[in-house]
């Protein structure tokens, strides 16, 4: 099977099952949530047969395919995995499905369109599965930008309050980041030879000042997108305004493309750049965890609680990425794959609850776990996940980052460690608000809030859960596919994990 198209299959054939959601008549909306879950099954299906057929003791990039494009201008559908690529992908066709099974009222509340609210979530999958398999900087560049639109219009024409302002931020932010990326793919192509094609470039030599613009370029669009501190202003906003499954997919997997994006191009492009960047961008990572982690601990709205509890998650994944260990490289992609579980079900769960009460507001609950004792187990569940309780699959990606980052960098470790204490606070404080403690008699009187969680729920929540679990006592089957590509990416840039010496420390000895 490794001469089978998967990528290009695995791109195109959202959009061919969006074409055909789209087209069902509105009439039959439950037509419309039958095929489009039908056919997200059908891409977790053939994305397991890719996972089996990957060589991770292999080549770096597997799965390759390339077709002409514009021949002009060196471009071309080139699509490659690498490990960190196929466990994004991975993701995506593991989330996708429940998404659509959790959102299986949401279009229908909203009062709009059936069928082009689950055909926007196949042509999302489609987007999201080319930007991490693209290996042409301008496919990946084209992938990057169509993926606002469906999500805009998830969020503006299918979310909540507000959703029409958070639409235009989440936009508008992520369109002027693009626009700096733009400006760098163009001076990229210049000094490359006139090619778009990674494998080219990354042996091409830039000179420092260039390069430096150039890595400035594309790490601004990334920061904006991941989002990184300053430039998570957009989050909460579109996290809380979006419907409960395009939010999980929001934090889940396309801010991912911002930490994938420095990870495939930042590093290996301009490896001096990023080392002569990094401690900045340490900085920002560290300030971000503290920052949002307290920002989370002061919001009354559930949604928007989780997304800074995001916004900190990612700050985690920056400090992983540029403290240039293997053992801090690997932690940032498992937690980047172990984030988009978490906080993927953190969200379905809350959007569960809030869809229960009418109300997103935590001081509109309280005592709700005597109701819909389930619902609150998994809740508390969630939400130990997500501030990494050992055992949980986030743990291990938190041990890594903070184990790696303290062999070179022992002050940036120690204060990401206030994250674990921040995180603790705001999880546990979010339910103890609304599944504990006194019962709000307010909540006897809502219909929604008698009901616990049914089959369809259940189905949703068990195999994330059942992912946690597993990943957090047995991350082997996902590090094995990793620790190669990270490897080499730390070697395009030309580090090497520093070792204790006789009689030195481990700085000296890695001078």
């Amino acid at each position: 099977m490794s001469n089978f198209p998967f990528l290009s299959v695995l791109t195109v054939a959202p959009l061919v099952g969006a074409l055909v959601v789209a087209f069902l008549p509105r009439h039959r909306p439950e037509l419309a949530k039958q095929v489009a879950f039908a056919w997200s099954l059908l891409m977790l299906v053939l994305s397991v047969v890719m996972w089996v057929s990957f060589n991770a003791g292999g080549d770096r990039f597997q799965f390759r395919e390339s077709y002409s494009w514009i021949p002009n201008w060196g471009v071309s559908f080139t699509f490659a995995a690498d490990g960190i690529a196929l466990v994004m992908l991975m993701l995506i066709a593991v989330l996708v499905p429940l998404v659509i099974l959790a959102s299986w009222h949401d279009a229908e509340s909203s009062k709009r369109s059936v069928p082009v609210y689950f055909a926007l979530l196949l042509v999302l999958e489609c987007t999201m599965i080319g930007v991490f398999a693209a290996a042409d900087v301008f496919l990946f560049y084209v992938f990057f930008e169509v993926m606002l639109v469906p999500m805009y219009f998830l969020i503006g024409s299918y979310g909540g309050h507000q959703r029409q302002y958070a639409a235009v931020k989440f936009f508008l932010y992520s369109l002027v980041g693009g626009l700096f990326m733009l400006a760098a793919v163009i001076g990229l192509w210049v000094v490359g030879g006139k090619t778009f094609d990674w494998q080219a470039l990354s042996q091409v030599d830039i000179s420092t000042g260039t390069e430096r613009w150039l890595f400035l370029g594309f790490f601004l669009a990334f920061a904006i997108k991941a989002p990184f501190f300053p430039f998570h202003t957009w989050l909460p906003d579109a996290g809380g305004a979006a419907p409960a499954g395009a939010a999980a997919l929001l934090v889940g997997v396309l801010d991912k493309v911002g930490t994938f994006g420095i990870l495939r191009y930042c590093l290996p492009l301009f490896p001096e750049a990023s080392k002569w960047f990094a401690p900045w961008a340490l900085a920002l990572g560290v300030i971000g965890i503290v920052y949002a982690a307290l920002l989370a601990v002061g919001q009354n709205d559930l949604k928007r609680l989780v997304s800074y509890t995001s916004i900190a998650h990612f700050g985690f994944i920056g400090v992983g990425i540029f403290a240039f260990t293997t053992q801090a490289g690997t932690g940032a992609v498992l937690y980047m794959l172990n984030h988009g579980l978490a906080t993927g079900l953190l969200f379905l769960v809350v959007g569960m609850l809030i869809s229960r009460r009418g109300s997103s507001l935590i001081s509109d609950f309280g005592g709700a776990g005597k109701l819909v004792p389930v619902l609150a187990g998994v809740l508390f569940f969630a939400g130990l996940a997500s501030l990494a309780l050992p055992g949980t699959a986030p743990f291990i990606s938190e041990f890594l980052v903070l184990m790696g980052t303290f062999t070179v960098n022992k002050p940036v470790a120690v204060i990401a460690t206030l994250g674990i204490i921040l995180a603790a606070a705001y999880v546990l404080w979010m339910v103890q608000r609304t599944t504990q403690g006194t019962l709000n008699p307010a909540l006897t009187e809502v219909d929604g809030m008698r009901r616990d969680l049914n089959l369809r729920e259940k189905v949703v929540v068990a195999p994330l859960i059942a992912l946690i679990v597993l990943l957090g006592f047995f991350p082997k089957p996902v590090t094995d596919v990793i620790n190669p590509a990270v490897q080499a990416t730390m070697d395009d840039i030309g580090r090497t994990d520093p070792a204790p010496s006789v009689g030195g420390t481990v700085q000296e000895a890695a001078k």
